[in-house]
């Protein structure tokens, strides 16, 4: 087996990328999925959101729950399971998820409370993301494992690119599944959501299927033979940022979400800044917590996948406005394209970023930084006019795809200037569309989409730059830093049920989000920069 991983790939390489696929497709989902279900269940716009919630939490309550169970028994847990198990754990969970899913879809038609009825939708999400939590910690170092470890990196761009491809073309086909070709929109709301059984259907039948092959295919186990670090006071930190969601889920319990969402992320930024100031004075018990540049990496992950899934699940309700983008705002089933085309956005920006890795020259990676762009965004016309959708409506979005080719070139492969450019031009296309209406807007608003595609490569690369032994457990911290995807969104539904600001003042939020990203980016060269470390020396390829 170990000459094989050297001769090549090995060929369930092929079946893990089906893994990336799902994640990327059902994260996108959601995006059509929100306004759907707050039209069938009558909810708020925050209330809309608790799909994130519940989505987003998941993945952070399960990297933790991990470390913790690890940390207490002192060994990796994974590890000792091995990343083939983890995987094929992570799809049978996934399992449970999607035909509790069904069952909630179904039982809840029958309901008189709708509400009620919405939250077994949400428990259902909860478990399909905890298996893909398990999944995504397994699948990333194991993909790295079929194969030649010096190609690891390709290997893990590809699946980045199939995980894009997922989150492009998953709202189409949720789209699709609901509304079917009717553009009548309206009347399909209140009777279609049985139509979701389909798709899960689908899925646990993809799912069983990847784990079967998993099971029955040899390979390597996969297994890291680092030494699971534990840090008693970074742990306790991170016991405080759990209790902090906790108090988040009482607030919902007793229907009073937003301060308590808002306390909730105000007590997580002061947990970790309080743990960033103990540190550097005593770096003992703190483990990679001592380090700033993964403090402030942890805040900046958590800021950017709450950008991302904000942008985008708030999206539907800005488009259903009347007056936004026209006179009577958009119905349910017509906002498909214009979701698909932000989650692209961050396929172009990965497939782009994707280049880097390939040993080319310089002139042949500046053409193709200009040509690949526009590859994906050819795909991305493709598979809507596909499903049928007019495409005339998105050709603006290539002025948007214009502006981040020159912010690739003006990053020059630098993980911190590239970081700061798109974080700089995020800023100011958040600030476009609050305040501009129309065409104008709605592509400021999605070309956000660009501008994230290639942040998390940028940002882990700057965050684990010189932790030396604790790379891995801080590469941990990070990852469970995705919790801001299951913060943030609520924060703007919430601000947009607020009457006097609304869903279109409500992409404040955004703009905040950018803006630490900005800073984040010029701030931790300095950081780097007194530690004696290159801080532009990583390449930040697509991930």
């Amino acid at each position: 087996m170990s000459q094989q991983s050297k001769q090549g790939t090995h060929p369930t390489f092929f079946v893990l990328i089906l893994v990336f696929f799902f994640w990327g497709f059902v994260a996108a989902s959601n995006s059509i999925f929100i306004p759907f279900c707050k039209a069938h269940f009558d909810l708020n716009q925050i209330q809309s959101q608790l799909i994130d919630f519940a989505f987003y939490g998941a993945y952070f309550i399960g990297a933790l729950i991990l470390y913790l169970l690890s940390a207490i028994r002192g060994v990796d847990i994974l590890n000792k399971i091995g990343f083939k198990k983890g995987i094929i754990y992570g799809l049978l969970i996934s399992v449970v998820g999607a035909v509790a899913l069904i069952g909630a879809v179904n039982a809840g038609e029958g309901m008189a409370d709708k509400t009620a009825a919405f939250y077994l939708i949400l428990g259902a999400f909860f478990i399909v993301a905890l298996g893909f939590s398990l999944q995504q910690t397994a699948a990333n170092p194991f993909a790295i494992l079929l194969g030649d470890p010096a190609t690891g990196s390709h290997r893990l761009n590809l699946a980045g690119g199939v995980n894009s491809f997922g989150t492009t073309i998953g709202p189409l086909i949720v789209s699709m599944l609901l509304f079917g070709s009717a553009k009548d929109g309206g009347a399909a709301v209140d009777t279609d959501i049985s139509k979701i059984n389909t798709l899960y259907l689908l899925l646990i039948g993809l799912f069983l299927i990847a784990a079967g092959i998993f099971a029955v295919t040899k390979m390597p186990k996969g297994t890291e033979d680092e030494h699971f670090e534990s840090s008693s006071k970074a742990t306790g930190s991170l016991v405080g940022i759990s209790l902090m969601f906790i108090l988040i889920l009482a607030g919902i319990v007793i229907d009073k979400p937003l301060p308590f969402f808002i306390a909730g992320i105000v007590g997580i930024l002061l947990i970790l800044f309080y743990s960033q100031s103990s540190a550097r004075k005593a770096g003992e018990g703190w483990g990679a917590m001592k380090y700033p540049q993964l403090i402030m990496g942890m805040i900046a992950i958590f800021v950017y996948v709450g950008v991302e899934v904000s942008v985008a699940s708030n999206m539907g309700e800005l488009l259903k406005r009347p007056g936004f983008l026209t006179m009577e705002g958009l119905k349910e089933s017509e906002l498909d394209p214009y979701i698909a085309i932000f989650w692209g956005g961050l396929m172009i920006g990965r497939w782009t970023g994707a280049i880097t890795v390939f040993n080319i020259s310089k002139t042949a990676r500046q053409v193709l930084s200009v040509v690949v762009p526009f590859i994906a965004y050819g795909v991305i016309l493709g598979v809507n006019a596909l499903k049928g959708n007019d495409v005339s409506k998105l050709y603006p979005f290539a002025i948007c795809i214009a502006i981040q080719i020159l912010g690739f070139f003006y990053g020059q492969e630098k993980p911190a200037k590239t970081l700061m450019t798109f974080g700089i031009m995020g800023v100011a296309a958040m600030v476009i569309g609050l305040f501009t209406e129309g065409e104008v807007a709605t592509f400021a608003f999605i070309s956000g989409g660009l501008f994230c595609s290639v942040m998390w490569p940028c940002i882990f690369a700057l965050s684990i730059a010189g932790l030396g032994k604790y790379t891995g457990q801080g590469s941990s911290f990070l990852i469970m830093m995705i919790l801001g995807g299951a913060l943030i969104p609520p924060v703007q539904g919430g601000l947009a049920d607020v009457q006097e600001i609304g869903i279109h003042m409500s992409y404040i939020v955004p703009v905040i989000c950018f803006a630490y990203l900005a800073f984040f980016a010029i701030r931790v060269k300095s950081i780097l920069k007194s530690q004696g470390l290159d801080y532009e020396s990583a390449i930040s390829g697509g991930h």
